[in-house]
């Protein structure tokens, strides 16, 4: 059944030279005007005369088996003849071709302007340099050790379908280390592992063989431990079977209702196995420890959302390279709602005035970043500090960890070894079976994390010695022990030059008058509380023995009076529990994560020590030994420095410092103007050499921030690369901002070398390219589409102009001269503005398109509805408020037009060698009479009307209720493919008009009697390229959203893979994907879009420059809604098709009652 259509608009024709659009010069129709100007000798052109077909090649003649429409009736054909009025005639035609903004000569569409190409090669440098420096500059070094292990996997049987709908498609095992703990039931403390996206339950062996092989450890050396409450971890692991969770929202729900009830299962284990051992009187485990990795953090968070999630089940919440602020990819709907949810209920309850309102109150939540090395998942979002306070929870990076001190790849941050060791003690060091719970009060459980995985030196970081009662009685003979004078340092360069134990007394000043001071002890000795430590650090006051009191009170008594009857007693607290350790930094040393003995530090404040009188540094080395203590006090304006330059003298000289040779042990400088992610250091310390005596230990640099807490340690330091996890894109403001702001330097250097020291940080503008990388990945996916969606509106502008369908190609050249300037210049005033507003409003601007934000802070208190609006103020564009980062907008935008250029080429490409396959294939024998029957039909489709409706309606049937929506998108896809294909194909394989021209007027003149005829076919040559263009920016558009539906599709297909029978739950929506079917199949019949001549064609532009729009200010925040912004555009081009045919009931009978196949063909056809 053939549609009604102009022959002009929409019906496709041929040309024979590849990427040959053009239009033909426009012909005047009168005859005898131009008879008038030249004799001609007229013949008679009949298609059934065989007579006048002479001189004209074949493939100029209408024939019916190529599809055309003939007029039988004859045609003049002019035989030209070289007059002066035919050469006036053409000189007029050409005139006429410039006033009407024709093409006068052919354009192929692989060429390209020169402005395109010097946008192309820009675009390709800016992101070959970017890519360049990601890969070489700024790179953190890699030192983990692989961990030790010998698992045994006990599967739980009995957590079948009676316990969960999830029994045949996910398993629960307990894991057991061999020879170490193969216990079968479980007596211990039970801890859920949950793998990541795509990861194995096997994953959990790491940290339990480590925490088995602690424990053990412990239990041997102290048995009082298990009074208190220690217990082994009982590792429980889930095997999701490498589920996909970072790009599908359902499936992350599916598993956090497993979890919760496989957390039933596991209390349920409990209720017997330890009423036959010794806990009997221990109460019965009422919450479990999750540990998660990657997304399986996520899914802890989610499991106290839903409805099965029993009450007060998890307390202590554990995750590595979790993606909280945000989800790692927006392309699928669930996930981004899923996200929003999970984030408002947490920031919600934590803004609660009351305790009793508060549902987690008693969680919990430690989140552990990998860092630079991490090229999975940005370490940026893993803060939690828009989520939870610092009460509740905090974000450390393994570069902070004491013993760590390294960064680690995503994966590598559950088998490296350090780390584990680490994460392990922390674990056991906050079990309490005592309390049903499993663990420590939340208050002394956040002390505990806080004392294993900071590094002790953070803001607010409680000291123990202050809460500590005096455990030694310190005797010294008079006047035999040195007492260092006030404000003088104390200096030990060899340990044991007595040869026998000796106390160092240092008089704490008083507290009023001394202004700010703080005592600092450096030394390469462990500072521990154990008898075989060299060094001992003491804060003692005078002890005075009553009358009938004993001296037993004490849990050590050291006398170092000798034979002396003079002695004096002090009362000692020891400082072993507020020990920091620090990375070694010698002349040797390469990397803190050597394998040496790391240096001690101890720092108080005066208010912590001020109700004791003496610090006693005791060296107990009873022979010489290398070995250096150092310890001062001092005024802490002394010690800390702060820079206030500003940005531009950062750009263009960077930071100095100078320490004098008079200087503190450790000096902290602070640089407010650095704290974005976005940018990379280089920092230099240069020293000179020592004159008098040998160096104790070369300078070394720790970076941090302040929030989140970030740290590095950098080791006999001359050089370091300096970057940052602090204000990042699209992360958002913490719940309670920190007063410290920007990167702090922290330099310990040795005193006793009395030359000055050099601090330079300067600018790496080529390694800060790099870090756009992680930041913006995705925003490849949406500003892409900005650019294609202009392009396509300078397409249809010029057609509803000039009835001509311009190459994607040109209309990026066209795109590219005269609009690309003003969108980089509305680009820049936009993020300008928005970075502006920002800072003038208190509150930020709400995404409109946001469900969590609509209606929500009406019902609130104000203080609660600005947390909740504060979380999206980062939505926008690039998602930064810096005004500085203006231009990353109209780079990112820059660098796409060269993106689609290439993209466009690729496929061009990938089109015109299918179409030269498809051509030599269709010269075989054995379709020869086939293809005669289909060009017949339609020369572009590939099969009858009632098969594709049939087709069609089983697509959607299918997507209605078992595949999901994004299959038939690709299917879409790979059919408009195909349209191309033959599109291109029918273009190529017909002479062009040009060519016509060319044979019919070979002089230098020609006048042409009947111009109707040569008229038709350049109309005829000219649509069929005009389709063409059409159909390849119809597939431009549709392959750049693919990538948006292509996860959703993985996860589909993964669910298939592993024998999960159940429907999938997710994306039936027909309405999504309807417009495109439609579409796609009225390009299957070769149909062109109608032009537009009246005001209709203004809603083509708006919706084009909505979607432009939206893919630069939401696309990243939102980008599977750029899939149902171009389903609307396809909608309306579906409608615009619709509005030039007008189906009957006659038409529709006949496209299901029609004979099918070469014969059914012939007769409709006949």
């Amino acid at each position: 059944m053939r549609s009604r259509r102009s022959s002009r608009d929409s019906r496709p024709s041929n040309n024979v030279e590849d990427g040959d659009d053009s239009d033909p010069p426009p012909l005047e129709e009168d005859a005898d005007e131009c008879s008038g100007r030249s004799p001609t000798l007229h013949g008679s052109l009949n298609p059934g005369d065989s007579s006048s077909r002479k001189g004209l090649p074949s493939s100029l003649l209408p024939s019916e088996s190529k599809g055309w429409d003939v007029d039988t009736k004859a045609v003049d054909i002019p035989v030209p003849l070289p007059t002066k009025a035919a050469e006036e005639w053409t000189e007029k035609e050409k005139m006429e071709d410039t006033r009407r903004h024709r093409r006068s000569r052919p354009r192929s569409s692989w060429a390209c302007s020169l402005a395109t190409l010097v946008v192309a090669l820009t675009s390709a440098f800016v992101l070959w340099t970017i890519m360049v420096s990601f890969r070489d500059r700024q790179c953190d070094a890699k030192g983990c050790r692989m961990s030790r292990m010998s698992p045994i996997y006990l599967k739980a049987k009995d957590f079948d379908t009676e316990h969960t709908r999830f029994a045949s498609k996910y398993d629960l095992y307990l894991y057991r280390e061999h020879g170490v703990d193969e216990d079968y039931p479980p007596r211990g403390v039970p801890v859920l592992f949950i793998p990541g996206n795509a990861g194995s339950y096997r994953q959990v062996r790491p940290i339990a063989a480590e925490a088995a092989r602690q424990f053990k450890s412990m239990a041997s050396k102290d048995e009082k431990l298990a009074k208190e409450g220690l217990r082994n971890l009982d590792f429980f692991t889930v095997d999701f079977n490498e589920d996909i969770t970072a790009f599908h929202g359902q499936t992350l729900l599916d598993q956090a209702e497993y979890l919760n009830e496989a957390v039933a299962y596991i209390l349920s284990l409990y209720h017997n196995s330890r009423k036959s051992t010794m806990d009997s009187d221990m109460p019965d485990p009422s919450s479990v420890i999750i540990f998660g990795h990657s997304m399986g953090g996520i899914v802890a968070r989610t499991m106290l959302i839903m409805p099965n999630y029993q009450a007060n089940s998890i307390n202590t919440i554990i995750t590595m390279s979790a993606p909280h602020a945000r989800p790692p990819v927006s392309f699928d709907r669930q996930i981004v709602k899923t996200y929003d949810e999970i984030n408002e209920y947490w920031r919600k309850s934590f803004s609660e005035k009351w305790m009793n309102w508060n549902p987690l109150w008693h969680v919990t939540l430690v989140s552990i970043a990998g860092g630079g090395l991490d090229n999975v998942v940005p370490s940026d979002y893993a803060s939690i500090s828009s989520l939870t306070p610092d009460t509740h929870g905090f974000t450390v990076f393994t570069s902070s960890i004491p013993d760590v001190w390294l960064g680690v790849d995503h994966l590598a941050i559950l088998w490296c070894d350090q780390l584990m060791q680490v994460t392990a003690k922390a674990m056991l060091d906050i079990v309490d079976v005592r309390r049903a719970g499993q663990t420590k009060p939340r208050a002394e459980r956040m002390r505990i994390l806080k004392k294993w995985l900071l590094t002790g030196m953070e803001v607010g970081t409680e000291k123990m010695l202050p809460h500590k009662e005096p455990t030694t009685l310190l005797t010294l003979e008079d006047h035999s022990h040195t007492i260092i004078s006030d404000g003088q340092r104390l200096i030990l360069r060899q340990l044991g030059k007595t040869e026998k134990p000796r106390a160092y007394l240092m008089p704490i000043p008083p507290s009023h008058g001394t202004g700010n001071v703080k005592f600092s002890l450096m030394t390469d000795q462990r500072l521990d509380a154990s008898r075989n430590s060299n060094i001992e650090v003491l804060f003692c006051s005078v002890f005075s023995l009553q009358a009938g009191q004993s001296a037993t009170v004490f849990s050590m008594n050291m006398d170092l009076s000798g034979d002396s009857t003079g002695s004096t007693r002090l009362a000692c607290r020891n400082a072993a529990d507020d020990v920091i350790k620090l990375p070694a930094s010698t002349k040797h040393s390469k990397h803190p994560f050597d394998l040496t003995q790391p240096f001690s530090y101890l720092e108080y404040n005066l208010e912590d020590i001020a109700e004791h009188q003496f610090v006693a540094v005791v060296d107990k080395a009873s022979r010489k030994m290398p070995g250096w203590v150092i310890a001062e006090f001092v005024n802490s304006k002394e010690s800390q420095l702060k820079s206030n330059i500003n940005l531009a003298g950062l750009l263009m000289d960077g930071v100095h410092v100078t320490l004098p040779t008079e200087r503190p042990i450790v000096t902290d400088i602070n640089i407010p103007i650095i704290h974005s992610s976005l940018f990379a250091y280089k920092l230099t310390v240069e020293a000179r050499q020592c004159r008098d005596e040998d160096v104790l230990f070369t300078p070394l640099v720790r970076q941090y921030l302040a929030d989140p807490y970030e740290s590095k340690f950098f080791v006999n330091v001359h050089e370091a690369d300096i970057n940052l996890h602090g204000t990042a894109p699209f992360i958002p403001p913490a719940m309670r901002p920190n007063a410290r702001k920007g990167l702090s330097l922290q330099i310990w250097s040795d005193p006793t070398c009395r030359t000055p020291l050099e601090i330079t940080v300067r600018m790496d503008f080529l390694g800060s390219l790099g870090r756009l990388v992680m930041r913006y990945r995705t925003v490849f996916a949406a500003f892409p589409l900005l650019i294609v969606a202009l392009v396509l509106r300078k397409q249809f502008q010029v057609y509803d102009k000039y009835g001509r369908f311009i190459s994607f190609a040109e209309g990026m050249d066209l795109f590219i001269s005269q609009s690309l300037g003003y969108l980089l210049l509305s680009l820049s005033l936009l993020a300008l503005s928005l970075s502006f507003s920002k800072h003038e409003q208190s509150h930020t601007v709400l995404s409109p398109l946001n469900e969590r934000s609509l209606g929500n802070h009406e019902h609130r208190a104000s203080s609660d509805s600005s947390v909740s609006m504060e979380f999206a103020k980062n939505d926008l564009l690039v998602g930064l408020q810096d005004p500085f980062f203006w231009f990353l907008a109209p780079l990112f935008a820059l660098c796409s037009v060269g993106i689609c250029v290439a993209m466009n080429y690729a496929a061009m490409i990938v089109i015109y060698m299918i179409t030269a396959m498809y051509s030599i294939c269709s010269r075989w024998g054995q379709l020869i009479g086939r293809d005669r029957a289909r060009s017949a039909a339609n020369p572009l489709s590939a099969s009858s009307p009632r098969r594709r409706v049939l087709t069609t309606l089983t697509l959607l049937f299918f997507v209605a209720t078992l595949i999901p929506y994004q299959f038939a998108y690709m299917v879409a896809c790979i059919v408009q493919g195909a349209s191309c294909v033959r599109a291109l194909r029918y273009a190529r394989e017909h002479v062009s008009f040009s060519h016509l021209t060319s044979y019919v007027g070979g002089y230098s003149s020609l006048c042409l009697v009947n111009i109707t005829f040569l008229q038709g076919y350049g109309e005829k040559f000219s649509s069929s390229w005009d389709f063409y263009n059409y159909a390849h920016s119809i597939l431009i558009i549709m392959l750049w959203i693919l990538p948006i539906n292509l996860p959703v599709l993985v996860v589909w297909h993964h669910n298939l893979a592993v024998h999960w029978l159940t429907p999938f739950s997710s994306h039936h929506n027909l309405l999504s994907i309807m417009p495109f079917i439609l579409l796609v199949e009225m390009l299957t019949t070769g149909m062109m879009v109608p032009r537009m001549n009246n005001r209709v064609r203004h809603i083509t532009s708006l919706l084009l420059l909505g979607l432009a729009a939206y893919s630069a200010l939401y696309g990243v925040t939102y980008a599977y809604r750029l899939h149902h912004l171009v389903n609307i555009l396809a909608a309306w081009f579906t409608g615009i098709h619709f509005s030039e045919i007008r189906p009957t009931l006659q038409g529709v009978v006949d496209i299901f009652t029609e004979d099918s196949g070469d014969e059914g063909a012939k007769k409709r056809h006949q």
